[in-house]
């Protein structure tokens, strides 16, 4: 009786892969051997791939590898496409609970006396500040109103405010969904879903000021969600990143996927530790599978890289992008090392195409934890 080194439950000496994530038994050795490695340890990996560079540098210094520039999760799009080629990513396991756009009309309000009109335009003005809103032309038209008493003008004005107003709550609200939507793919949230229906009714009705206020609130319960589940995302993705990578070079990953499967039900159900736990093995298991195409392929790129500074060509963005790889690994950077290799193998797969002058678009990789 054994146990897996993902997931930690008991594996029977007859049973040929673990009988909660299904990681295959072959692969225990590996999870457990690299999971003991420490970052920075010297590996078989690591001493290839610095006999590869060395082989490269030979007319070149050696200059440090600059780490990632940004984020795997940004905010405009924490999980872009992989690229082309392969199958497509691991779908999430969560399916969200659909939150619906805002698409019902906002009421007007009723016409109303002069000192009602006022002091509706007074919220509005406050609205607008705590919004960061230009409002230099209503508080023109406001003052010449007041000025003569013209209560069809106030009110007029108060319509025009309010549908302004509205309109951005509006889209306030949709950048609020489409990060809760992102979120939902991982975690539930339930108490976030229940302010966007609040929100809804809130704008309809006309509470515009209400509206804001749970906005403003929602906007810091995700927050505080993302932060909180931050590495558990960075990890799935890391995860998604090294199947992807392994599909495009002729690999299966399906027998390290259970790891990634589990960690993700983990998630759903709020074991935060063990989740991440899982997810760490996963991508362990994930690049047990990768190495040896992904140093295959190195090599391959590391020939056509000579080829090419010998007949005078310019491999100094690959150059740099190699240098990367090796130093993502030595901090056990899975994903960041598959992040610079996909910039290498880009750039390298363009040199000599005529109509590739030019930048080639980088993946961009936040620094992911290192897998444990």
């Amino acid at each position: 009786m054994v146990n897996c080194p993902a997931c930690g439950a008991e594996v029977g000496d007859d049973v040929r892969q673990c009988p909660r994530c299904r990681l295959p038994e072959s692969l225990f050795s590996a999870v457990r051997d690299a999971a003991g490695t420490s970052p920075g340890q010297d590996t078989t990996y690591l001493r290839t791939i610095g006999e590869l560079l060395a082989t490269i540098e030979r007319e070149a210094p050696p200059a440090p590898a600059e780490p990632p520039a940004s984020g795997l999760l940004s905010r405009s799009s924490r999980f872009p496409p992989l690229g082309s080629g392969g199958s497509a990513p691991v779908p999430p396991l969560r399916a969200p609970a659909p939150v619906p756009p805002f698409r019902e009309l906002p009421q007007l309000p009723p016409g109303a006396p002069f000192v009602e009109t006022r002091r509706r335009l007074d919220e509005y003005f406050l609205l607008g500040r705590r919004l960061g809103l230009d409002f230099t032309d209503f508080e023109r038209r406001f003052g010449a109103a007041n000025l003569s008493d013209d209560l069809a003008s106030l009110d007029a004005l108060a319509r025009e405010m309010f549908v302004h107003l509205a309109s951005v709550l509006a889209e306030e609200y949709e950048s609020a969904l489409a990060r809760r939507n992102e979120l939902a793919q991982l975690v539930p949230t339930r108490s976030a879903d229940v302010e966007f229906d609040a929100i809804r009714r809130a704008i309809s009705v006309g509470d515009l000021t209400g509206a804001q206020r749970r906005l403003v609130h929602i906007r810091d319960e995700l927050l505080r969600a993302e932060e909180e589940w931050e590495v558990g995302r960075i990890l799935v993705t890391e995860c998604d990143l090294l199947a992807e990578t392994l599909r495009e070079l002729g690999g299966d990953p399906n027998p390290a996927l259970g790891p990634l499967e589990e960690g993700r039900r983990s998630f759903q159900v709020g074991r935060r530790p063990e989740a991440e736990r899982l997810l760490a093995h996963a991508a362990i298991a994930l690049w047990s599978l990768l190495e040896p195409r992904f140093l295959e392929d190195l090599k391959r790129l590391r020939d056509r890289m000579i080829e090419v500074r010998a007949s005078g060509g310019e491999v100094a963005p690959a150059l740099k992008s190699f240098r990367e790889v090796a130093a993502e690994l030595r901090e056990r950077n899975f994903g960041g090392a598959v992040a610079s290799y996909r910039n290498l193998k880009r750039f390298m797969d363009r040199v000599g195409v005529p109509e590739a002058s030019g930048s080639v678009e980088p993946v961009v990789l936040e620094r992911s934890p290192p897998s444990l």
